[in-house]
């Protein structure tokens, strides 16, 4: 008897142990994602912020930029590539003091390219890797916040365009036929062509431009060379971020402007630091807003300095510009 009563304390003890090594574990697994987004936000944090980028492509060194953030726990990232708009990268993981992620398809990264970086001394650094393999260097560094004190004295108006010749600019591709010409004190973009870059630059200033576009069109002013304000007209609709008036990808305007071809329309732009004002035909379209960084096109990924002015050349129609002013802060 005594032997079975051995027996069954025996069963007990182990069922109670079975129980609770189980309550044990499901204990941790309730733990556990907590535990895992509270451990990936912490490895994340030193990667947080805007990026300004520059990629050492075979041919150039191209600009790009990154924003990494945090949700629930998570990263996530914005992505601006060589052109076009900015698009959120792939999956970021962090481990070991190193950042993965898939660029986003477009703006001049192929399909399956990814990054992989360290971040030291403030700068981050590391490798694109295509899927066949090759690799391509980058480079990072913490984008400026360009926060301003008060506000700026403006010094005098200086024209950029003399109506004559193109005296004062540079073609961004060099060579015969690239499409630009005066005509009748105008500067006028014949279909695609390369872009023309002002040949002196610029920090906080006020822009005066007007354009007129004959036919659909597509072209845009950028300011320090790095931010786009979209010119489009004609058949097709844009998302409101790509469309006229906005700075491209980032900032939509509000009321959205419409361009009647063949007519004059005008633009009034104060930059100073990243906040943008744009004023389309005496109406505020943008009101001291912010610009994240730089958009597709950009000339570079140095924010902090100053930049020229450059009319984008390289897409469809035909505009005209003329009577382009700035007013540089003192």
């Amino acid at each position: 008897m005594e032997v079975e009563m051995t027996g069954q304390r025996k069963l007990c003890f182990v069922l109670l142990l079975a129980v609770a090594m189980v309550s044990w574990g499901c204990a941790q697994n309730e733990k556990s994602p907590a535990s895992s987004a509270e451990s990936t936000a912490t490895a994340i944090k030193p990667f947080l912020g805007r990026w300004d980028l520059t990629v050492k492509a075979p041919k150039q060194d191209r600009p790009s930029w990154v924003e990494i953030s945090e949700e629930n726990g998570q990263p996530k990232g914005l992505m601006t590539g060589f052109w076009g708009h900015a698009i959120p990268t792939g999956k970021i993981q962090v481990s070991d003091g190193t950042i993965e992620f898939a660029a986003p398809e477009g703006g001049g990264y192929s399909d399956g390219m990814k990054f992989k970086g360290k971040l030291a001394d403030g700068q981050l650094s590391g490798t694109i890797t295509n899927p066949k393999g090759e690799t391509w260097q980058w480079t990072g560094k913490q984008a400026p916040s360009l926060e301003r004190e008060g506000t700026p004295e403006w010094d005098k108006p200086i024209r950029l365009f003399n109506g004559r010749n193109l005296d004062g600019w540079k073609l961004r591709n060099p060579g015969p036929g690239r499409g630009w010409s005066v005509k009748h004190g105008t500067m006028v973009k014949n279909a695609k062509s390369s872009d023309i870059i002002s040949d002196s630059k610029f920090e906080d200033f006020k822009l005066h431009i007007e354009f007129k576009c004959e036919g659909s069109c597509n072209s845009g002013v950028y300011l320090r060379g790095r931010y786009e304000v979209q010119i489009a007209a004609g058949p097709g609709d844009l998302p409101p971020n790509r469309s006229m008036g906005a700075v491209y990808g980032f900032l939509t305007p509000d009321p959205a402007p419409k361009a009647t071809l063949g007519k004059w329309h005008r633009y009034d732009i104060t930059l100073v630091g990243r906040t943008v004002t744009v004023v389309y035909d005496g109406e505020t379209i943008l009101d001291h807003r912010e610009i994240p960084g730089i958009t597709g096109g950009a000339l570079d990924s140095n924010e902090g300095e100053p930049g020229p002015i450059y009319l984008q050349g390289g897409e469809h129609g035909q505009v005209a510009f003329r009577d382009i002013v700035i007013t540089p802060a003192k």
